[in-house]
């Protein structure tokens, strides 16, 4: 079985293939669709190609999940990084948001939001969840980057780096996953109403003045729009 990090490699081959079948089936069907027999059937292979190449579903699923994470990190270097952290912070997650509504299963897969069970491998299993996986943490590394600045310009008062964006990270996932399960529908446009507010509050209370904080989402907002 070969190593999961080069199987998410762009132009790998069968394992590339297996992964992007896989992404698209997740976007097209929905978890359901992801069978051994099904994905290698969408790229012309037998079953046991998923088996050679990752050693089961279950692993094939976490590849997925690194693969999905190693374009988030991806999104996020393309974020332009200014002399503004919080701006910055907000654009990444405006980015997070494109990311999940361009496909929701693999989002819902990333995170564990997925009800389909062997998308949660038993605890003893190599294929623990994502936020211990090489490709998360590299994608995460952005956001305590943009922290530690958002600390080190005075915007955010003294404390570690990690904590302000565990706190960040929490936020801007619990909305994204609200919204998707179309908790906002009530509002005509949830990311002015309900994701920027937030935004604006949790910088504040980290320590950036509320003028800042809303200059900062503002500039963020007309520098990357929404979908």
């Amino acid at each position: 079985m070969r190593n999961r990090a080069e199987d998410v490699t762009p132009g790998s081959g069968v394992p590339e293939r297996l992964i992007q079948a896989t992404i698209a089936l997740l976007a097209e069907q929905g978890p359901a669709a992801i069978k051994a027999r099904t994905v290698a059937s969408a790229v012309g292979l037998s079953q046991t190609s998923v088996y050679h190449h990752f050693g089961g579903i279950v692993e094939l699923v976490r590849a997925v999940a690194d693969y999905g994470f190693a374009e988030l990190g991806r999104a996020f270097s393309r974020v332009p990084v200014t002399d503004d952290p919080v701006a910055d912070l907000f654009a990444m997650a405006l980015a997070c948001r494109r990311a999940a509504r361009g496909n929701p299963h693999l989002y819902d897969l990333m995170f564990g939001l997925s009800t389909r069970a062997t998308y949660r491998p038993p605890a003893e299993s190599a294929s623990r969840p994502s936020g211990r996986s090489a490709a998360f943490r590299d994608a995460y590394a952005h956001v305590t980057d943009v922290c530690a600045r958002a600390v080190r310009s005075g915007r955010f008062e003294p404390q570690e780096p990690a904590v302000a964006a565990a706190q960040l990270w929490s936020f801007v996932h619990g909305y994204i996953t609200l919204e998707l399960a179309e908790h906002f529908v009530e509002f005509t446009d949830p990311v002015t109403q309900v994701l920027l507010p937030m935004g604006v509050n949790f910088a504040v209370a980290l320590g950036d003045s509320r003028e800042d904080a809303e200059n900062s989402h503002q500039v963020a907002l007309r520098g990357h729009g929404t979908p």
